[in-house]
């Protein structure tokens, strides 16, 4: 009776991790190039359901019987789908038509330089006439994004007060003069890369930067992939298990109090 505690308790705990990454998911529905994340769920191994250290068994690992182990959190996934595009007519907004990152030169608090990466194209053109993210960061051509050099020398920089033109391979024009470049690339396995926050991901170590099949479209901005009306009820499932779960220990309780109580007296 007390194992149908354990394994309710393991029910609602797995729920609310779940609805942890179901409302992340809706606080960044309107991030633009945000990805949304899931989660997949598993029962406890056969053996964490053995007792361990049984003299009466020789010692020997012995299963304590025929039951459910329970379940618990299995891990949590990225998906990489692309999001719809948004037309914006911003000559420095940009969208990924397809699989590939921008590379940012990011700067952290302890001013340690550090390429990451994002599909969010949302940059603005500084006084310098440099191409930056919101924060401020700065948008990396291809020789910096395929080599991970963060440098000066690899920032994405345009005349200020001239419009420019981006093409899908990413070569930048002004004046009818290519001028620059930005970089587009695209990882060999995602496995190899990370969330890092502020709507950057991190390439960790084992990760191999590959040539990104997709292409650049300049006036448009990639929104995230997050369905509103799918984690809506993805949530009302959710709330449903936790209320099953939550109802079971109640009953169990209640047996165990009639056990309790009223049969023990006899």
């Amino acid at each position: 009776m007390v194992k149908g505690l354990y394994t309710a308790h393991t029910g609602m705990v797995n729920e609310m991790k779940r609805l942890d990454v179901m409302t992340n998911n809706l606080a960044n529905a309107d991030t633009y190039g945000y990805k949304k994340e899931g989660t997949t769920s598993h029962s406890f191994g056969e053996k964490l359901a053995y007792t361990v250290r049984d003299t009466s068994n020789y010692g020997l690992d012995r299963n304590i019987g025929s039951i459910v182990y329970g379940v618990h959190l299995g891990e949590t996934y990225t998906d990489y789908s692309s999001g719809s595009f948004e037309v914006t007519d911003n000559k420095t907004d940009f969208a990924v038509a397809g699989n590939g990152f921008f590379a940012i030169a990011f700067e952290d608090k302890q001013g340690q330089a550090s390429v990451k990466f994002t599909r969010d194209g949302a940059f603005v053109v500084n006084a310098e006439g440099y191409l930056v993210t919101k924060d401020g960061d700065h948008v990396l051509n291809m020789t910096g994004a395929v080599n991970r050099d963060a440098g000066p020398a690899n920032w994405v920089r345009v005349d200020p007060t001239r419009d420019f033109e981006v093409d899908e391979l990413g070569y930048i024009y002004q004046n009818d003069q290519v001028v620059g470049t930005m970089g587009l690339v695209d990882f060999a396995n995602y496995d190899y890369i990370e969330k890092y926050g502020e709507n950057l991901y991190n390439l960790v170590d084992g990760g191999q930067i590959v040539v990104a099949d997709g292409s650049i479209r300049q006036g448009c901005i990639e929104t995230s992939n997050v369905q509103v009306v799918d984690e809506m009820v993805n949530m009302i499932t959710i709330q449903r298990a936790y209320e099953a779960n939550q109802k079971v220990i109640t009953s169990i309780d209640e047996t165990l109090e009639v056990a309790v109580n009223q049969i023990g007296k006899v």
